[in-house]
């Protein structure tokens, strides 16, 4: 069965993606339009620029909206627009700076926790009123969704920071849950974790770790399924993380990693 014929599974929804430009971002973003939601794609870039422009293009059933997620005022902004509900929120903004822990400027650290970590916290607290509103409204929850990584839960040298703040998100995701739930907010919470996947950021970050510029490929052979992951795997999850399927799930992670954790 191709995408296309399959049963539209958030047919009605509204939803949010940060870091919506990037690779996972913009596969989330494809799937979910795919699939019957309307979504507003948040990122840094320009709301007039070619790459903003293009991505609506390509989407169709889409909204931009220029977002710093470490900026409290751009949150607020960012609600005043959305309107009354959201069905959807993908914490997805992230980057990944590598560098030996000895070495690592703190601006840098604490630039990776605001943008990895605070930035989920800043969606939560800014826009937990509206999401609560659609769980009520359409009787099947309302679902966040923390793009987290697998450095959450195993280390990996010179990448100290990113392990760190996705390790916090990882947390803030079980706490977030629990709390809305035994709050009867009506808000899923829930997190997936991917391996090593083939976007831009992974391959700089790699570029980067490696004289040889070819970490990446390394990992992927020493991944038990032999390769990286592709952005639409992990936009799969959150579409089965987004929809009705996982509705009695809140405060679960979803690893999708080919068995890299599983070694």
């Amino acid at each position: 069965m191709s995408r296309l014929s399959q049963p539209l599974r958030l047919e009605g929804c509204q939803a949010l993606v940060t870091g919506a430009l990037g690779g996972i971002g913009m596969a989330i973003c494809d799937l979910f339009v795919a699939h019957g939601a309307r979504v507003w794609l948040a990122d840094l870039e320009p709301a007039d620029s070619d790459k903003a422009r293009l991505a609506l293009e390509q989407l169709g059933g889409a909204d931009y909206l220029r977002l710093d997620v470490t900026d409290r005022r751009d949150w607020d902004r960012a609600a005043d627009r959305i309107g009354d509900r959201l069905d959807i929120l993908v914490n997805n903004a992230g980057i990944a700076p590598t560098g030996e822990l000895e070495n690592l400027p703190l601006e840098q650290w604490q630039q990776v926790m605001a943008v990895n970590c605070q930035g989920a916290f800043l969606a939560l607290a800014t826009l937990a009123s509206r999401l609560e509103r659609a769980g009520k409204s359409n009787d099947r929850w309302a679902s966040v969704i923390n793009i987290s990584s697998i450095l959450a839960m195993v280390g990996m040298p010179q990448a100290t920071a990113y392990a760190a703040s996705k390790g916090a998100l990882r947390s803030l995701t079980k706490s977030a849950a629990v709390e809305f739930a035994q709050g009867k907010r009506s808000i899923r919470v829930n997190s997936i974790h991917p391996g090593f996947v083939e976007t831009d950021m992974t391959k700089a970050g790699s570029d980067a770790m490696s004289e040889a510029g070819d970490l990446l490929e390394t990992l992927g052979r020493e991944t038990p399924m032999g390769r990286v992951g592709t952005p639409e795997e992990i936009a799969y999850a959150a579409l089965f993380l987004a929809s009705d399927e996982s509705r009695f799930m809140t405060g679960s992670e979803l690893t999708v990693d080919g068995g890299w954790t599983a070694q």
